[in-house]
């Protein structure tokens, strides 16, 4: 599908756009030549990914708290938006230790305040709101999860989307039931992603970030869970899937409505340890260690995704495997490190060499 016939010209609200995925997302919007209004708190320092690419400079910008639902609403509203990406979060496990009930009420109220908003907007709309591959029920075992899964969450992070999931359910069947689809007209789908890797990601404790730090001083890298396993995967791959999945549910809401997987291939997952070799081997230098940890909040050991349905239903299918998606991103942050002026170009290049891929 011509993704440019699809958003040229049309109003699409973003939140979280000043966020590492959302910059990504931002760029490839402005590139595809969509109206662009963007909805999230303040980039935190300079070297945030959407200060880089001057994203003020690619959308209309809206600097507010998720919620603050009478703002976010007024701002949904007055824009009268075609299409709604709603990434707006607190995205960090670890983070979520230390700050559990804001990351409740940031990830699943704050949803629930982006639909409330959705309710009011008299007009067809197409929804497609973020969660992550962690709302599922994670029992450490080999087999991946389908989006008939059951939700569950260990941690706040996890718990918090999976509690999302559920809003967005409920909403879903008590006010956009596809059963009375002619009046309300909205599609409304939810997106599961998770572990993504790409250029200009700062957030603390992610592994790619903590890596680059490591090496652009020449320290050794700290791994965690060196035999944690995990579904690494571009920053464009689940982009591009939702950006494909809004498409097809602009064109046929009934058929795809509902939650969607968006992932590597099962057979290539990769653990931290050997993420940790290619960053290194890419990177021309470096070494890691793996310290003593005690008294380390949980974090899940192995967690797979199916994307059966992505890929028959969509036609979606990831076009980088891990290895690459990896090298690829620590060839973004080597040339960032000599040249930080030409971050927003290297963010055009992966766009450009990825829809070429």
């Amino acid at each position: 599908m011509e993704l440019e016939a699809v958003y040229k010209g049309k109003k699409v609200f973003l939140t979280g756009h000043t966020g590492f995925k959302g910059a990504w997302l931002l760029q490839w919007l402005y590139l595809l030549g969509a109206e662009v209004k963007g909805y999230a708190l303040a980039p935190v320092s300079e070297d945030d990914l959407y200060n880089l690419i001057e994203g003020n400079t690619l959308c209309h910008s809206i600097i507010a708290d998720l919620q603050d639902s009478a703002r976010l609403e007024k701002e949904i509203l007055s824009f009268q938006p075609d299409f709604i990406f709603h990434l707006a979060a607190q995205p960090l496990v670890r983070l979520s230790y230390e700050v559990p009930s804001e990351t409740f009420l940031v990830n699943a109220i704050g949803t629930a305040y982006v639909l409330d908003a959705i309710r009011k907007l008299q007009k067809p709309c197409t929804v497609v709101l973020i969660t992550t591959d962690k709302v599922y029920e994670n029992k450490e075992w080999v087999y991946p999860y389908r989006e008939t899964d059951r939700l569950g969450g260990y941690d706040p992070y996890s718990a918090s989307k999976a509690c999302a999931e559920l809003v967005i359910n409920s909403y879903q069947q008590s006010f956009f039931n596809l059963a009375s689809f002619t009046q309300h007209r909205k599609g409304i789908a939810s997106a599961r992603a998770g572990n993504v890797i790409g250029g200009g990601d700062w957030a603390k404790d992610r592994i790619i970030p903590d890596i680059v730090r490591a090496l652009r001083v020449d320290h050794p890298v700290t791994v965690r869970n060196p035999q944690a396993v995990r579904p690494w995967q571009h920053v464009l791959e689940p982009l591009g899937g939702y950006l494909l999945l809004g498409a097809k549910l602009a064109a046929e809401p009934l058929r795809y409505s509902g939650s969607w997987n968006f992932g590597p291939n099962a057979e290539d997952n990769k653990t931290v340890g050997e993420l940790v070799d290619i960053a290194i081997t890419t990177w021309g230098s470096g070494n890691y260690e793996y310290p003593p940890l005690t008294a380390q909040p949980h974090e899940a050991g192995l967690l797979k995704l199916d994307i059966s349905k992505a890929t028959n239903e969509l036609r979606w299918h990831p076009k980088y495997k891990a290895a690459e998606a990896i090298a690829r991103t620590l060839v973004w942050y080597k040339a960032f490190s000599q040249d930080r002026t030409v971050a927003r170009q290297l963010v055009h290049e992966d766009i450009m060499a990825y829809l070429h891929a």
